[in-house]
């Protein structure tokens, strides 16, 4: 007569779903983003050379002790140039995530809130504004306003505006036409409260997925503005300007001018994608159910 051998239960699938805790891809992505912030932020303190001030002498050395990343053509120290503009980039980039997809935000939500004619006349705005891809949009606008840094942000805030809106607007329309909503106007609830204790706190998580996951698109374009002399301008230590200054020098042997701003450019925008992804799945309802996260 056979032994039965009794077999563990399987788990539930609410127990199999990861901890973010245990999620080593979104904090070693963190980890490296917080690590950059922190050397850009603390340069001046323990990093004293100018990205600015040249030295005809020095100019075009390779990577030593005294330039860990080498000099450009005139001279300046690399490091500093690359830390100089990685203060620009990154607080360039959050600010077009966080006023492009703030105002992109409020108008989804004034498009799904709003009567039939508002609806129609926003989308039909964001329509003619999505039938340019996002950089010649911005590109056309830094153009039209002036060439600049400042007027760069502008540009790649406004081409990011109808991509949030159009998806906050589709979760006000979700959210509207719920059963509590309905029961609420229903009741009688002044509308301004059923927007704040309803609308808000729905759309609020999607918000913040799109203005994460315009930080790393921003911090792109406003790299690619620059680097086609539509961003910021020589000497500034913007990552997309020292890659174009240096672009020509691959070809001599100088490569250190432009891969370490273009290395620094990438790894940012790889961590920063991740971790928006990251974001997006963690918020996600459908997500909710303990499926495991890749």
């Amino acid at each position: 007569m056979g032994v039965t051998v009794p077999t563990a239960a399987a788990p539930p699938l609410r127990a199999r779903r990861r901890s973010p805790r245990r999620d080593r891809a979104l904090w070693t992505c963190v980890g490296i983003f917080a690590l950059i912030v922190l050397a850009a932020v603390s340069a001046p303190l323990w990093w004293h050379a100018s990205p600015t001030d040249t030295d005809p002498l020095a100019a075009l050395q390779g990577p030593a002790w005294a330039h860990p990343m080498g000099t450009d053509q005139v001279g300046r120290d690399m490091l500093a140039r690359v830390l100089g503009g990685a203060r620009i980039s990154l607080l360039a980039a959050s600010s077009v995530a966080l006023v492009g997809g703030s105002l992109g935000a409020l108008l989804g939500i004034a498009a799904g809130l709003g009567g039939r004619l508002l609806d129609g006349g926003l989308m039909r705005i964001f329509d003619a504004m999505l039938a340019f891809p996002p950089v010649i949009f911005a590109m056309a606008v830094t153009l039209g306003i002036g060439v600049g840094l400042a007027t760069a942000c502008v540009g790649v805030a406004l081409s990011a505006v109808p991509y949030v809106a159009r998806v906050v607007r589709s979760d006000v329309l979700r959210v509207r036409n719920a059963g509590h909503v309905e029961a609420a106007h229903a009741l009688g609830v002044p509308p301004a409260q059923i927007v704040r204790r309803h609308v808000v706190p729905h759309v609020l998580p999607t918000a913040l997925v799109q203005i994460a996951s315009l930080f790393s698109f921003s911090i792109v374009a406003i790299a690619a503005l620059g680097f086609i002399g539509l961003g910021a301008q020589i000497p500034t230590p913007e990552w997309g300007t020292t890659i174009t200054e240096g672009s020509a020098l691959v070809l001599v042997g100088k490569w250190w001018v432009s891969t370490f701003p273009g290395l620094c450019l990438l790894i940012v925008t790889a961590a920063s994608a991740v971790i928006a992804e990251r974001i997006r799945v963690r918020l996600d309802p459908r997500n909710r159910s303990g499926r495991a996260l890749p």
